[in-house]
């Protein structure tokens, strides 16, 4: 048997110099890399990034909140942040049990690209970027763009996601994150719902973003809703505005958890629950 090389730097530049020697399988905070292959001998070389301390944490800087790569969900919810992040805050509740949000990255979550994962609809709701590194320099990508399908992204096998970034908005903007299983915790989602709103001077919505996930192999914005609530008043005749053409954009399958037209209808439900949940405050 070939022998498996297991690296562990503790520089950023190390890791992205054996990245860019040879294709080597990422390891942040392992809940989704070490289940994946349970019962099974490892078979290709590690690069475990668990050393690299710069990259774990949530600052501001030039007009981004930064995540670090390395940060995970309990470090998250212990930070003190600004309403925009309520909804992140709700799918990190959501991730596991606190073993697994103790030890979880937000990274690694958009890394595995399940279209079950529960960060991704709420990253999506704040319109996130993807912040990728490599010696050749450093990219951003949108979310949007990252995600490629169930289980790939546009992460190239030299770079390491190394942030990601978050656009500060007005003080007042709120987010939720709702989240329909089989249970109330420790469960695959059937739905998920993600929604942002930032109001202007006079109480009107200057920005909406509405996320979906579970329903489609990437979670998806619902372009057509956002567009309508724009002008609109935060109150509560907002939800009244969700239509059931509205979810198009989505592909969801019949599966153990709940046919494709159980989930369309779900997701309209929580699309108005999440409207009406922002409007209410």
């Amino acid at each position: 048997m070939a022998t498996v090389h297991y690296l562990q730097p503790s520089r950023l530049d190390d890791a992205l110099e054996a990245l860019a020697a040879r294709p080597l399988a990422v390891l942040a905070g392992g809940t989704d890399f070490y289940p994946a292959r349970v019962g099974a001998a490892l078979r290709e070389d590690v690069l475990d990034i668990s050393r690299l301390a710069p990259l774990r944490g949530i600052v501001q800087a030039a007009g981004d909140w930064r995540i670090g790569a390395l940060t995970t969900w309990s470090d998250l919810l212990r930070q003190p942040l600004p309403p925009l992040f309520d909804g992140l805050k709700g799918a990190a509740r959501e991730v596991g049990g606190l073993q697994i949000q103790n030890q979880g990255t937000l990274a690694g979550n958009l890394c595995n690209a399940s279209p079950a994962a529960d960060g991704i609809p709420a990253l999506l709701a704040l319109s996130a970027e993807v912040e990728l590194t490599s010696t050749h320099g450093v990219r951003r990508v949108p979310l949007t763009g990252f995600v490629t399908g169930s289980r790939t992204t546009a992460r190239r096998a030299d770079e390491l996601v190394t942030a990601i970034l978050v656009a500060q908005r007005a003080a007042h903007t709120r987010s939720t994150f709702l989240k329909l299983g089989a249970r109330r915790y420790l469960v695959i989602s059937v739905v998920m719902v993600a929604a942002t709103l930032e109001p202007d001077e006079h109480g009107k919505v200057a920005h909406a973003a509405i996320a979906i996930g579970a329903c489609s192999p990437v979670a998806r914005r619902l372009p057509a809703l956002e567009a309508r609530l724009l002008g609109r008043g935060l109150d509560a005749d907002l939800a009244d505005l969700a239509r059931a053409a509205d979810l198009a954009v989505l592909s969801p399958l019949s599966d153990v958890r709940g046919s494709a037209d159980y989930r369309l209808d779900a997701a309209l439900t929580l699309v108005r629950r999440a409207l009406r949940e922002l409007t209410d405050e």
